[in-house]
């Protein structure tokens, strides 16, 4: 299988960026990963967010599911099961401001990891957990209960 993250800027917290980090290197044994930083735009205007989102949509290899705070809800074995069997899945996280419209129309799907608002940091190391509780869920393996 074959998973790809987009999103603006690089993780600036650093126990966030090492949390990445380890997860990345535990989904590696059961997936390619690839994590692609666009520029960030920085700041939340109507232009800024039109500038990323153009940058995100030039990345993405197209079909990409958008982790959205309006997106439909699911549990860890619902993810799972939209992971299951495909050969290849695209996730776009937006930055601080979230994502222009552009972007949120041509999404094939989007998927909130919570009702929550997260910070686009955390989403980053939520979503990589999610990813490999789904490869283990997927897989029989005993992490998840």
């Amino acid at each position: 299988m074959r998973v790809r993250l987009l999103w603006p800027g690089r993780t600036k917290e650093r126990w966030i960026a090492e949390g990445i980090a380890k997860f990345e290197a535990m989904i590696n044994p059961f997936a390619k990963l690839e994590i692609k930083e666009v520029r960030d735009a920085g700041g939340g205007t109507p232009e800024a967010l039109k500038k990323e989102g153009d940058a995100l949509l030039k990345a993405s290899d197209g079909g990409f599911i958008l982790l959205d705070e309006r997106g439909a809800q699911t549990d860890s074995l619902g993810f799972a099961a939209m992971l299951k069997d495909r050969a290849k899945v695209e996730f776009v996280i937006g930055g601080a401001y979230g994502v222009s419209d552009e972007v949120r129309e041509r999404a094939s799907g989007s998927v909130a990891l919570s009702k929550m608002t997260l910070t686009h940091e955390m989403a980053r190391l939520l979503l990589m957990e999610q990813i490999y509780r789904a490869m283990m869920i997927n897989t029989g393996r005993g992490y998840h209960h």
